[in-house]
């Protein structure tokens, strides 16, 4: 994550989005945090992160079939 004042930059699997800290002011450089309609809104543990990516890797792969069988 990169931070100016409430404004950051954050990496989520090599994509980058704009985020506000407003809602989470003692977030810091390096912490990881959930991004919800543009705010960063909770810091994240980095178990829950790879818990959540894995999730979302399980949900895309099966979309990814499911477009498949569908045409």
């Amino acid at each position: 994550m990169e931070l100016e004042g409430d404004k950051a930059v954050v990496d989520a699997m090599g994509n980058r989005w704009k985020a506000r800290t407003t809602l989470l002011a003692e977030a810091k450089l390096g912490d990881l945090v959930l991004i919800h309609a543009g705010f960063a809104i909770s810091l994240v543990d980095e178990e829950e992160a790879k818990e959540t990516w894995q999730l979302i890797a399980e949900i895309n792969a099966f979309n990814q079939t499911q477009n498949k069988v569908s045409g």
